[in-house]
C-alpha cells in the first residue's frame, strides 16, 4: 500500500501481498500489519479532513455578513440579518405586522393555513433591480411551498394571491402535491415555476438544512442556480419565452416578466421557510 498526494488529493494505492510474505512471513501477520497500517490511515485521513472543513469554516464570514473578498467584488447584503430595513409588504409601504419573524439571523415566514400569500404575505425589496447577482439560502420543513420572484410589479395583481413576477420554486417535492402538477415537473424546486422545469437529478439538501440559491440577471438573459448547479436558463421576451408563458398560468398577464427593472420578493405561502444570506451585486454603470 502506498499514499501519495495529487493536486491536493490523497491517493491510496494498494499493492499485492509481497515477496517477502511468500518466504516465510505468514498471510495472518501480513493481514496484522495492513490492518494496523489502515487504522491509523483512517486517523490520518479524519485529522486532514477535519482541519480541511476547520479551515474553511474558519474562512467563510458568519451568517449575514460579508467576507473581505465579497466587499472587494461588489456584494452587499439585501438583508442586514437584524432588521427589516429595505422590505416592505408587497401590498403596502410598512412591513407586515405578522406572519414573518426574525430570529438567531433568520428571516422567518410562518406556519398557517398553506393559502398563498393569505397570512402576513409577501415580502419585497423596496429597491428595483435590472441587472443584478443574488444569493439566498433558504431551509425548508416538511411539506414547505415558498419562493423568490425577480421583475415584481407589486400593483399588477389586485386580487387575491401573490404578486406577479417569475419565480424561482421552492418547494419539498417529495411531500408538496405542486410538485406533481404543473407540466414535466415545473412545478419542482429550483425550477421556473410552471413554465421551466429544473432537472430531475438537481441536487436539493435534506428538510431542515440549508439550501443555496442563486439568480443570475444580465439584459435579458436569466439563469438560476440551486447549490451550485444549474437548473433552468431563459431569455426574458424572446419568442421563446412568449410561447413558454402562453402555455402557463402567466398567460393572463400581459407581457409577464418583461419589465425592464423590478422588486425582488419572498413569498408567503403559508409554510415555514427559513432565509438569510441575502445578499446582491450590481454591474458598474457603463
Amino acid at each position: 500500500m502506498g499514499i501519495a498526494t495529487i493536486s491536493g488529493t490523497i491517493v491510496i494505492e494498494f499493492v499485492a501481498m509481497p515477496a517477502a510474505c511468500k518466504n516465510g512471513l505468514s498471510r495472518a501477520v501480513y493481514g496484522f500489519i495492513l490492518s494496523s497500517t489502515m487504522n491509523r490511515l483512517t486517523c490520518l485521513l479524519t485529522t486532514v479532513v477535519g482541519f480541511a472543513a476547520g479551515a474553511h469554516a474558519a474562512d467563510a464570514p458568519a451568517p449575514n455578513a460579508l467576507s473581505p473578498q465579497e466587499q472587494a467584488a461588489g456584494w452587499r447584503l439585501l438583508w442586514d440579518g437584524k432588521t427589516v430595513d429595505g422590505w416592505r409588504s408587497a401590498r403596502a409601504e410598512a412591513f407586515p405586522q405578522s406572519g414573518w419573524t426574525i430570529k438567531d439571523g433568520e428571516l422567518i415566514v410562518a406556519e398557517t393555513s398553506g393559502g398563498e400569500s393569505a397570512a402576513g404575505g409577501d415580502i419585497i425589496t423596496r429597491e428595483k433591480f435590472s441587472d443584478f447577482e443574488l444569493v439566498v439560502d433558504f431551509k425548508i420543513t416538511a411539506g414547505a411551498n415558498s419562493g423568490i420572484k425577480i421583475f415584481v410589479d407589486p400593483g399588477l395583481n389586485k386580487g387575491e394571491g401573490s404578486a406577479i413576477g417569475p419565480e424561482f420554486q421552492i418547494l419539498d417535492d417529495a411531500k408538496h402535491p405542486d410538485a406533481k402538477l404543473g407540466r414535466n415537473g415545473n412545478r419542482t424546486i429550483g425550477s421556473l415555476y410552471d413554465m421551466i422545469p429544473a432537472p430531475a437529478d438537481k441536487l436539493v439538501m435534506p428538510i431542515g438544512e440549508w439550501n443555496h440559491a442563486r439568480i443570475l440577471s444580465l439584459d435579458q438573459h436569466v439563469e438560476f442556480w440551486l447549490n451550485g448547479r444549474k437548473t433552468v436558463e431563459f431569455e426574458r421576451g424572446s419568442p421563446a419565452w412568449k410561447e413558454t408563458v402562453a402555455l402557463s398560468k402567466y398567460k393572463v398577464w400581459p407581457a409577464f416578466g418583461e419589465l425592464q427593472q423590478g422588486h425582488i420578493l419572498l413569498q408567503d405561502h403559508g409554510n415555514q421557510v427559513a432565509f438569510r444570506n441575502i445578499k446582491i451585486r450590481v454591474p458598474a454603470a457603463h
